[in-house]
């Protein structure tokens, strides 16, 4: 399987970066893996990726700073996802801003190792939509139809990881993707095409099974649609091969057109590339 040339300006959407010297937090469900930004930038040269968002790991819980130290390394060509608590002041907000923050994370599915709950997600949407931010949103996408009600109500930009995530994949028609591409017929709702490993059972090279979801999104809302590698694949051992995950968008995405605009034109709107 060959990756199609990624062009000029193309992003990946979800990246972690793990340094030495950073404490783990006490919620976190296993020790990172090894995810220097040195390595990233191995990555990134190899699949010709000018642009990066980097999303803060949950093994750190509230303490951003090793995302925010690899942020001011890449400069411009990267945006940062943070994880703040609820009651986190605006000063604060208005400081990751400053720094290249444009969303914050909530991670929501059980037992892995998320700090916030959906008890506050009205609240914060609230809050970082003046800032232009997004809410990066992690569920299992089975539960879409009891959460649709609220994640429609959020004022802000929402971001949806992993084509949806379905911890058990779906059909297209199952009722749970339906709600899926009815959140995203929304000019301000998005979805990462990314991480099929995570939840497929049919397994690699293919992952057919959600790589039958992520062409899907695309025939649906090409315009809503990121790319992202989730290196390095907390997680997995042996990681998945980037190059063959990378390849996976040809199929995804067979007309060029639209997978510059996955990968160069949606993030640039979205994250102000």
């Amino acid at each position: 399987m060959t990756a199609a040339p990624f062009p000029p300006g193309a992003c990946d959407c979800h990246v972690h970066v793990y340094e030495q010297g950073f404490p783990v937090a006490p919620s976190a469900v296993s020790q990172p893996p090894h995810g220097p930004l040195s390595a990233y930038r191995e990555v990134q040269a190899t699949l010709g990726l000018q642009r990066v968002v980097l999303v803060q790991p949950t093994a750190y819980g509230f303490d951003n700073r090793c995302m925010l130290e690899a942020l001011a390394q890449l400069g411009d060509t990267a945006r940062g996802i943070a994880i703040v608590p609820p009651d986190a002041s605006d000063a604060e907000l208005q400081r990751l801003h400053a720094q290249g923050v444009r969303g914050v994370r909530y991670m929501t599915i059980p037992n892995a190792g998320g700090i916030v709950s959906w008890d506050s997600i009205e609240a914060m949407a609230a809050r970082i939509a003046p800032l232009g931010w997004n809410l990066n949103l992690q569920l299992d996408g089975r539960d879409l139809p009891q959460r649709q009600a609220v994640i429609d109500r959020l004022p802000c930009k929402v971001v949806i990881d992993h084509n949806g995530k379905f911890l058990e994949p779906v059909a297209p028609e199952h009722p749970a993707f339906e709600a899926l591409l009815a959140v995203l017929a929304r000019k301000d709702r998005w979805i990462k095409l990314s991480a099929p490993y995570e939840t497929s059972r049919a397994g690699p090279p293919g992952y057919d099974d959600v790589s039958t979801l992520a062409r899907a999104l695309v025939r649906a809302h090409p315009d809503r649609c990121l790319w992202a590698s989730n290196w390095p694949h907390p997680g997995r051992v042996p990681p998945p091969s980037n190059t063959a995950l990378a390849a996976l968008l040809s199929g995804w995405a067979p007309d060029e057109a639209v997978r510059r605009a996955i990968l160069v034109d949606n993030p640039a709107a979205l994250y102000g590339f």
